[in-house]
């Protein structure tokens, strides 16, 4: 008696409901007279979920693309912008995207000189700590096509000018930061 009814749970099937907050889809599996076996759940080439991501329905690829950002647009990196408030409206930054800092190299009419910081921390950063700091760029780096930094990592990234002991940091708004987010392999329109 055990087998038979082991047997017969086997050949039921239920309807199955799921919602993907992702997708914004809802797919029912539709149920399966027992007379049926084994279980099919409806999905076929032409309506499986998957098939959105062939041919038919290509994933944007402009939104996979990394971008090459000047930092500051054209104000470029000198003391006295708001690179917080830049960052804020230039947002978002994806991963692998290439953060360009131009500035003047130093000379004898320029009286700043400027360099590019990477602090470890969201405290270092706040209180502009540059001995907690690695200098990525020195002054002589700003010029031409300027300095090039890959966000290659999903984790906050906190830059700053280092010069003068932190003033630039401090005083000048020479600082901002930045966390990547990871690019959407989605669609973007529906099927």
């Amino acid at each position: 008696m055990a087998r038979k009814f082991v047997g017969s749970m086997m050949m039921i099937c239920v309807v199955v409901v799921t919602v993907s907050p992702i997708v914004g889809t809802t797919m029912a599996v539709p149920a399966v007279p027992a007379a049926k076996p084994p279980c099919s759940f409806g999905f076929n080439k032409t309506d499986n979920w998957w098939s959105r991501f062939g041919n038919n329905h290509p994933i944007n690829k402009t939104q996979q693309e990394a971008k090459t950002i000047i930092v500051g647009g054209s104000q470029h990196w000198q003391f006295g912008y708001n690179y917080s408030d830049w960052a804020i409206k230039n947002a978002p930054f994806y991963l692998n995207d290439t953060l360009v800092f131009k500035y003047e190299a130093p000379n004898a009419t320029n009286p700043f000189q400027h360099s590019v910081y990477l602090f470890p921390n969201f405290w270092s950063f706040k209180n502009c700590d540059i001995k907690k700091a690695k200098r990525v760029a020195k002054p002589a780096q700003g010029g031409g096509d300027g300095f090039k930094f890959v966000l290659n990592k999903w984790q906050p990234y906190y830059f700053a000018c280092g010069e003068k002991n932190g003033i630039h940091c401090n005083n000048g708004l020479m600082k901002f930061a930045v966390f990547p987010m990871i690019h959407s392999f989605w669609p973007t329109s529906p099927p």
